[in-house]
């Protein structure tokens, strides 16, 4: 009887998993994470393919800090920068206003006060971040679709 229910219980995280590998297509993400009745269930793009990444009990929280440290240490410099644009809020970065379009700037681009220098989706709202000043682009620190958290550098103005 138990390995009726475990092949059950396999079918409704097939099942789970296929949900959410449509929602990261509709909406662009390259991961999302779902948590019901103690179970963790992550799932990742990776080269354009939806992929299963992880089935965990409620304790997967310790893979998170690893994972965001690595790009805290890379960024950590440009937080204290005087030229850092910052994200007002917890989303996903893209640099152009639509897959397969030129960004909306680039490294060594003179930009104006106002200008937009990115998006940021969050809700399935897409945000546009404007320049706080006039100044030279000089370093591009997020990559196109990539996760970010609130006051989190994304680029340098100087």
């Amino acid at each position: 009887m138990s390995d009726k229910k475990d092949h059950k219980d396999h079918g409704l995280e097939a099942a789970w998993i296929r949900e959410l590998a449509g929602i990261l297509e509709e909406t662009g993400l390259t991961e999302i994470e779902i948590e019901k009745d103690n179970t963790r269930l992550r799932v990742s793009r990776q080269g354009g393919l939806a992929a299963y990444a992880a089935p965990a009990p409620a304790a997967a929280p310790a893979a998170a800090p690893v994972a965001s440290s690595q790009p805290a240490a890379a960024s950590a410099p440009a937080e204290s920068h005087p030229g850092a644009v910052k994200s007002p809020m917890v989303g996903t970065a893209y640099l152009s206003p639509s897959p397969g379009a030129d960004p909306f700037v680039r490294e060594g681009a003179q930009v104006s006060e106002g200008q937009t220098l990115m998006i940021v989706e969050a809700m399935k709202t897409m945000n546009p971040i404007a320049a706080p000043r006039s100044g030279k682009v000089t370093k591009i620190i997020v990559s196109d679709a990539q996760p970010v958290e609130f006051d989190e550098p994304l680029l340098i103005i100087e």
